[in-house]
């Protein structure tokens, strides 16, 4: 699941490098959590949120049946901050 979403997140943007995925686990989630490069952040999101939206409805869909909730959450990177001064 992890590397569906790293690949889906780095066929969308232009910093491909700068994608990552982390995963947190409890016994009645899984939580994705995507960072992007803060230039790639309207890329993953879409207009009006539908790419977004997309991906979520991807993950779920892809998701084994074992009744634990799926999500995923979208941030900006931390190296895009760093990065910015250069």
């Amino acid at each position: 699941m992890q590397e569906l979403l790293t690949f889906l997140a780095k066929s969308l943007v232009d910093h491909p490098d700068q994608v990552q995925v982390t995963k947190t686990e409890s016994s009645e989630a899984v939580l994705y959590e995507l960072e992007v490069a803060q230039e790639d952040m309207g890329r993953v999101i879409g207009k009006q949120g539908r790419i977004a939206k997309s991906v979520r409805t991807i993950m779920k869909a892809a998701a084994p049946r074992d009744g634990r909730y799926v999500d995923v959450d979208i941030h900006e990177s931390y190296d895009s901050y760093v990065h910015q001064d250069d």
